[in-house]
Order: structure tokens, then C-alpha cells, then sequence
């Protein structure tokens, strides 16, 4: 494949950056224009992102010659990792712009609306498919710019306002630390060229890594951190609920993601300091399990949806820490999809969480739930040769995984008298877990040549990996009693604590300034 076919992508952020300068941002001009091409935009950026990955899977990975000077300019890093993220955000993008053709219909400023979706669409494209430092920079910069004009699209509601302004000062936290981490890089390797950062970082071996690729790791570790919303700058996604539905999907579905990506593109990079690596794993791990347990105290539909996004980011985090950057990658394109289909469906979720409560659990049936789910992971595990592998952070996740088969099994066994329902359960638990083992060794193939083994831990990483397990393990245990306690006044206090995310928000509103009117959801704010 000739270099110069791999710069094609670029017509596709193009094409959306076109469709801002069909309307201005004020005035109330009809937007037939701006609906029409930008859903043409999206379906063409669609096509551009199945090309790519054609190419990429024809000849391997490319990066196109520089569109600039002395390093600054733009230019596209074909691989796996940018070809399934390109893919991801251009089918996010026609589903989420084609909903809100629906969504924002009769709102006299649909068309402002429109052009700035587009807008964050082709920075975040930028970001994914960047070959070089700056452009990666400059687009990750852009895209937080442009999120911040669509969640203050309703300037008059005063708590989108405050959660905007938390957003801004986490954003420019993680902005510092990226900058930072890329004038780092360059002064080491003299390049901006990212192909060639990373061939030279894979290249030298861990203990030979200088305090200042380690700094650049830290930093990198940093920006990721706060760009995915981790414990503690996590308080601004909750309660960035008062934008349309739309701008909650493209958030949850593409953007949160992108610190889970800088991780995942630089892993070679990050590898390179494993105390790095560490506190990754001990920041994503805690913030997993905290998003977990408040996410269970939710009553509205995007609150529970949101903490959700905060427990599965901590997740991909934590899988970062442990070196399993194939299996974060896998994490983030699942999350995406579904994420994005809760959101846009959340009146269907409404009903889904009508359904009636489970029994009250019993310890015969978490057991028996236990093993099958130890049985399910064990068989199949030996069919797809995890054992073999002898990757103790594999060995991990699989851990994780049994115990929510576990909770999977356990739901439907209480109380359960229809032997077609236990069936139907035993092979929705198997299905569930056969799908994990062959997409993950489908991605680990896919991406052999774009990202490194997962590392041996030392000492330190096999004592966090028991200290996730066991945390994990207490979760389940406390999700479990839930139903039994829930009735008791101590649960119920503690209940109104979590509820609130144990006020962590506290400090951060008094340090943007806000009053205790502002932080109250406008009432009139609808849930869907």
C-alpha cells in the first residue's frame, strides 16, 4: 500500500469540519443544509473507516507521509488499534447524528446543534488516527473544546453550567499532562513521529528506561486519568445529565474513552515505567469499585448510567495497569456499543428496571452459582489454552469475570422452578463467556503486531492483583445482601451516603465556585 493512500482518513473529519461552515452558530436560518450533510458526512467518514481497515488488514500498519512542516502537520497512523477506534467512533457517529435529526427536531437552534456534533466527531477522529505528537495534542484539545459548547447547549440551566466547569479544569489538568508528557518524548527521541516513538520504545529494555521516559509515562498516565474520568476528578460525569441525549451518548460512547486510547496507543511507553503502571491499576481498580457500589443506589435512568461509564472506565484501567492492553482495547469497543444503545434507548430501560426484585439470597445458591461459573470459565479456559499462557493478569480478569457469571446465575436460580429457565441460564452464562475468550483471542491476534505481551508482574503487581480480586469479591458479596439488609435503618443511611458519591463533589463545587442552588438539577430536566 502506497504511504500516501493512508492519509485518506483525513477526508472524513474534513467532510464533518465542512458541515460547521454550512450555518452559523447564531441566527435562525432553516438547517435543512446542516441535517443533510452532516448525516453524508457521517455515512461517508462511515465508508472512509471500512477502507481503512481493509487496508490495514491488505498490507499492515502505515503511517501517511506529513501534511505540514518540521514535524507539525498532520498525517494518519494506519494500525489495529487506530482502524477499530476509527471504525467505532464513525458508526457512534451516524447513529447519534441520526438520532438527533429526531431528538433536536423543531429547536431553533437544531442546526448550531448539528455542526457542533460534527465538530467533536472530527476532533476525536484526529485524536484516533494521529501519526504524529502535535496533531494528537492539538485534536485532544479540540475535542474537549468542542464537548464543553455542547454541554452548555442550555446556558440557562444552571447545574449543566457547574458540571461543565468541572469538566473544564479536569480537562486542562489532563491537557498540561499530555503537553507535557509529548515535549518530554520529543526532547527524548527527536521525533514527533509516533510509529517511531514506539519502535524505539519497544526496542529498550524496561531497566534501561531514563527518569525522564518514566516522567513521560507518569504524565501519560495522568492525562489518561483524567480524560476517563477517574476517582478523584470523576464528579463532573455524573452530573453532566442537564445536555441533550444525544451529547450523553457521544460522551459516554466515544469521548470518556479516549484516555483508555492514549494508554492503549502508547503501551510500549507506558510498560516502560511499571510504577506507572501500578498506580494505574490502584486508581482504575478503586475507582471501578466505587463507581460500582454508588452506580447500585441510583434511582433515575442516566444517573445509574452514568456511574455505570465510571465503573467500567476504572475497569478498562485497571486492565491498562495490568498490562492487558489488547483485552482494554476489547473492553473499550464493547463499552461503546452498549453504552451507546443504553443511552438512546433509555425509555426502554426505564421498563427494564421495573421489573420485579430478586429473593432474598441464599449462601446454597451463591455457592452452587459459584461453581458453575468456576466450571463454565475452567472448561472453556482449556479449550482456548488461557491455562497454558501462564498470564497471571489474565488469570485475573478471569476472576472477575466468574464472579459476575456467578451473579449472572445466582439471579435466575433463586427461587427458580422452571427447569427451562435454569437451562436457558447455564447457556446464557456459557455463551457469555465463550464470547469473551474468542473475542479476546481474536483481538490479541488482531493487535500481536501493535501492541506488547502482557508483562510478568513482580511482587507488588501480584499483590494488587489479589487485593482487585478480593475487593471485587466483597462487592459481590455486599451486592448480594443488599435485598436482605436494604429494609434495616443503618443500610438505609448508608444508602443516602452512596447515593451521593460520599460527597467527594463536595470540595470540587466549592472550589469552582458553586452555591448550593447551583448544584440541584434544574426540575423540569427530563430523564430520556
Amino acid at each position: 500500500m502506497s504511504p500516501a493512500l493512508a492519509a485518506l482518513p483525513l477526508l472524513g473529519p474534513a467532510s464533518l469540519l465542512c458541515v460547521t461552515s454550512l450555518r452559523p452558530s447564531t441566527g435562525h436560518r432553516r438547517p435543512e443544509g446542516t441535517l443533510r450533510f452532516s448525516r453524508w458526512a457521517t455515512l461517508f467518514s462511515l465508508l472512509l473507516a471500512l477502507l481503512a481497515c481493509l487496508l490495514a488488514a491488505a498490507e499492515g500498519a502505515v503511517t501517511s507521509p506529513l501534511l505540514g512542516y518540521a514535524g507539525m502537520g498532520l498525517s494518519v497512523r494506519l494500525d489495529a488499534i487506530s482502524c477499530s477506534m476509527f471504525l467505532l467512533v464513525a458508526f457512534v457517529g451516524v447513529i447519534v447524528v441520526q438520532y438527533s435529526r429526531n431528538y433536536m427536531d423543531g429547536d431553533s437552534r437544531q442546526g448550531a446543534f448539528m455542526a457542533g456534533l460534527c465538530r467533536t466527531l472530527a476532533a476525536v477522529m484526529l485524536v484516533v488516527l494521529a501519526g504524529n505528537l502535535v496533531q494528537l495534542v492539538a485534536a485532544w484539545v479540540a475535542t474537549s473544546l468542542a464537548l464543553h459548547r455542547l454541554l452548555v447547549f442550555y446556558p440557562e440551566r444552571r447545574s449543566a453550567r457547574v458540571a461543565a466547569r468541572k469538566k473544564f479544569i479536569v480537562a486542562r489538568l489532563g491537557d498540561a499532562s499530555l503537553i507535557g508528557a509529548a515535549a518530554v518524548l520529543v526532547a527524548t527521541f527527536r521525533t514527533t513521529d509516533i510509529a517511531t516513538i514506539l519502535a524505539r520504545a519497544q526496542a529498550m529494555p524496561v531497566d534501561a528506561a531514563s527518569a525522564t521516559l518514566s516522567l513521560a509515562a507518569l504524565l501519560l498516565g495522568i492525562a489518561a486519568l483524567m480524560k476517563s474520568a477517574q476517582f478523584p476528578g470523576h464528579g463532573w460525569l455524573p452530573e453532566v445529565m442537564d445536555t441533550p441525549t444525544p451529547v450523553s451518548a457521544l460522551l459516554h460512547a466515544g469521548i470518556i474513552n479516549a484516555g483508555g486510547f492514549l494508554m492503549i496507543r502508547f503501551a510500549d511507553v507506558m510498560l516502560l515505567s511499571m510504577p506507572t503502571l501500578r498506580l494505574v491499576a490502584l486508581v482504575g481498580g478503586f475507582t471501578a469499585l466505587f463507581g460500582g457500589v454508588v452506580m447500585l443506589t441510583q434511582t433515575s435512568v442516566k444517573g445509574s448510567l452514568a456511574w455505570s461509564t465510571v465503573a467500567q472506565m476504572g475497569f478498562m484501567t485497571l486492565e491498562c495497569g495490568f498490562g492487558a492492553f489488547a483485552i482494554a482495547l476489547l473492553h473499550l469497543v464493547a463499552h461503546s456499543l452498549y453504552k451507546a444503545h443504553a443511552f438512546l434507548s433509555a425509555g426502554s430501560v426505564v421498563e427494564a428496571e421495573t421489573m420485579p426484585a430478586f429473593a432474598r439470597p441464599r449462601v446454597r445458591i451463591m455457592l452452587l452459582s459459584l461453581l458453575l461459573a468456576m466450571a463454565i470459565y475452567a472448561g472453556l479456559g482449556w479449550l482456548f489454552g488461557v491455562f497454558a499462557r501462564h498470564q497471571p493478569a489474565v488469570m485475573a480478569l478471569g476472576a472477575i469475570l466468574v464472579m459476575g457469571v456467578s451473579m449472572l446465575l445466582s439471579s435466575a436460580l433463586y427461587g427458580a422452578t422452571a427447569r427451562r429457565l435454569v437451562i436457558e441460564t447455564l447457556a446464557g452464562a456459557a455463551g457469555t463467556t465463550l464470547a469473551y475468550f474468542f473475542l479476546e483471542a481474536a483481538v490479541t491476534w488482531l493487535t500481536a503486531g501493535s501492541l506488547p505481551a502482557i508483562p510478568a508482574p513482580d511482587a507488588t503487581g501480584m499483590l494488587i492483583m489479589g487485593l482487585t480480586i478480593a475487593s471485587f469479591a466483597a462487592v459481590i458479596v455486599l451486592q448480594s445482601l443488599v435485598v436482605r439488609y436494604n429494609p434495616r435503618p443503618a443500610w438505609r443511611a448508608a444508602r443516602v451516603h452512596l447515593a451521593n458519591g460520599l460527597y467527594v463533589n463536595a470540595l470540587f463545587d466549592r472550589l469552582v465556585g458553586a452555591s448550593r442552588q447551583d448544584c440541584i438539577r434544574d426540575r423540569d430536566t427530563t430523564v430520556v
